[in-house]
């Protein structure tokens, strides 16, 4: 077999395989890495860089490899657009963790969000107590949004690493 045809296949194949995993890992571990988190992915790219090119360890490998990686990406991101139900299959829809200040326990357990994450949260949006919490959702992002129900709250949405604040008044 042709050796840049086999890095192409293998590209692929990694390529695939990591969407899945990350799939099914979930939305939540993609938006809150601690120091465990950052290891593992660089562990994982490291493991699957062998994977990806095999023995050839050139330049040009290195860049098919890449070119691989960023044409999947583009093309899939364009079918993502172009039929829904491949979209949904791929991105989450966000997820009621509050309700006008009920918790939603069955969905806080299946999504492995612990009361301290979600009173971080709060905290976070500048809120005390459950009942004050007029919807807080698990954004697909993997971030954890929260809107208040008293209009002379500032509503914000933070994001780890980087601060995106948005005000609604």
């Amino acid at each position: 077999m042709n050796p840049y045809l086999d890095i192409i296949i293998r590209s692929a194949t990694v390529y695939f395989f990591m969407v899945i995993a990350l799939r099914v890992f979930g939305k939540k571990e993609l938006s809150q890495l601690n120091t465990a988190d950052v290891i593992l992915i660089l562990l994982i790219s490291n493991s699957v860089q062998n994977a990806m090119v095999g023995n050839d360890s050139s330049l040009y490998g290195g860049l098919i490899a890449a070119t691989v990686l960023f044409g999947i990406n583009f093309i899939l991101k364009k079918i993502m657009f172009k039929y829904q139900k491949i979209n949904s299959f791929f991105i989450d829809k966000p997820e009621i963790l509050i309700h006008n200040g009920t918790l939603e326990f069955k969905t806080l357990s299946r999504l492995n969000i612990t009361s301290e994450e979600l009173r971080e949260a709060m905290r976070e949006h500048g809120v005390e107590h459950f009942k004050d919490v007029k919807l807080s959702m698990l954004e697909i992002d993997g971030n954890i949004s929260i809107i208040t129900g008293n209009i002379n709250l500032k509503q914000s949405l933070y994001k780890r690493k980087k601060k995106v604040k948005k005000t609604i008044l």
